[in-house]
């Protein structure tokens, strides 16, 4: 039985969850709930058994120093609280870790306990995967969930994957069975540039997930950030004429895929959020990264001889190293 001391009745809560690994493709996701969390000055309540979930050679504990004590901090993942203001207060439990290395369907009922003590209404799970998509335009965000209701109400796709998957994947799956509504937010990172972080991604997740939930979320510097992250890698595809061609070669494709929805609801979107954000009215890791396939891909940046980080030379399109990218 899990007993939550300490914790006050939560208004309308949704549970918001990432982790790191697998999921979490520059470290879009995990970073778009440390955001919120900081925003929001979160109150840690719970942690999870380290040793029920997690192998400590693959994910290691850190030893540290704290007023002349040595003390380590052990892998694991914690929940904490906030409370959003405004017209429409709610609730969100934030859930922030490491994707297990072992018993994930114990781990899932662990937080599905969590939920139902708290009367959690809707579980949104954020992760992000590399894809072939160009870092000068706007990052994809695809919305999926295996309820066909929810996906109808909430304007998202029904999730047809087949393939590997992570703990993204099976929490939601895990929601879905036991009768808790679930969304996965899938953020698209640049395969040639990977590295964490990536301000970019993680501003797209958190917009798509304030549209979702009905809450104005501040963004502190992450526009500033996003924006000087695009500078930055675009002087060094600058650097290397072949990934230059091969940026605008990503470029072109995606115009042309998305030139009949040029308008429409990703416009209303953004005057919505315009709107809420200008008048102050209404509610405001280790191994790879999963893919468009469910495939591992390891890192594609690499440090040069200046200390520099600057993404490779791409495959040419056609030829068997060529990666695809995943939804």
């Amino acid at each position: 039985m899990i007993e939550l001391e300490g914790v006050p009745e939560l208004v309308d809560p949704v549970m918001v969850a990432a982790f790191e690994g697998w999921n979490d493709a520059g470290d879009a996701a995990s970073t778009a709930v440390a955001h919120l969390d900081r925003e929001w000055k979160g109150e840690v309540f719970a942690a999870l058994d380290a040793e029920d979930y997690y192998d400590f050679q693959v994910n290691r504990p850190t030893v540290f120093m704290e007023a002349g004590v040595r003390k380590i901090t052990w892998p694991t993942t914690r929940l904490s609280v906030v409370r959003v203001g405004g017209e429409k207060p709610r609730d969100l439990v934030l859930v922030r870790g490491i994707e297990p290395s072992m018993r994930w369907r114990s781990f899932c009922n662990e937080l599905l306990g969590f939920a139902h003590e708290l009367g959690v209404e809707l579980v949104v799970v954020l992760g992000a995967l590399l894809g072939d998509t160009p870092h000068t335009r706007p990052v994809p965000i695809s919305g999926t969930t295996s309820d066909p209701d929810l996906a109808r109400r909430m304007d998202l796709e029904e999730t047809k994957y087949e393939g590997p998957t992570g703990i993204v994947g099976v929490l939601q799956e895990a929601c879905t069975h036991a009768g808790v509504p679930a969304v996965s937010l899938w953020a698209a990172v640049p395969h040639y540039v990977s590295q964490p972080p990536n301000p970019k991604a993680t501003l797209a997740l958190l917009n798509r997930l304030e549209d979702l939930i009905d809450v104005r979320i501040p963004l502190g510097e992450l526009p500033e950030d996003a924006r000087a992250w695009q500078v930055g890698v675009d002087q060094l595809a600058a650097e290397d004429s072949e990934v230059a061609e091969y940026v605008q070669s990503l470029e072109e494709a995606r115009d042309t895929a998305e030139l009949p929805e040029a308008s429409g609801d990703a416009i209303a979107r953004e005057f919505e959020r315009y709107l809420r954000r200008h008048d102050g009215g209404g509610p405001p890791g280790a191994g790879g990264h999963a893919t468009a396939d469910g495939s591992d891909s390891t890192s594609y940046l690499r440090d040069n001889p200046s200390g520099r980080t600057r993404p490779p030379k791409p495959p040419k399109p056609g030829t068997d190293d060529d990666e695809s990218s995943e939804d």
